[in-house]
């Protein structure tokens, strides 16, 4: 049985988000796959819940010719995405406010 919207929510809530301090024109967080090995199974599933039931959007957003198509899902005010490499190779999970505008 497919990972839920509602079984993402405690793993949300449980992992660390770390500030984006690199890209701070483009204020996001991100955690880490390896930050939470014993919640690896999780990090998967979620993952694979934003890819099968997210949105496909261009960013930049305001670009003319965006440099990628990530698929985002929008979860109580936020968007999550990955970077799209192949699931066992994913290791990082992003989310940005979605009444953020970028700086």
């Amino acid at each position: 049985m497919p990972f839920t919207q509602r079984e993402a929510h405690p793993y949300i809530a449980t992992v660390r988000w770390q500030f984006a301090k690199t890209m701070p024109q483009w204020p996001h967080e991100y955690t880490v796959r390896e930050w939470r090995p014993d919640l690896d199974l999780d990090f998967v599933e979620f993952t694979a819940l934003i890819r099968r039931e997210g949105v496909i959007k261009p960013w930049p957003r305001e670009a003319a010719h965006p440099r990628y198509h990530h698929t985002y899902l929008e979860l109580d005010g936020w968007e999550y995405w990955t970077m799209g490499a192949p699931l066992p190779e994913t290791t990082v999970i992003n989310r940005a406010r979605v009444d953020q505008p970028p700086a």
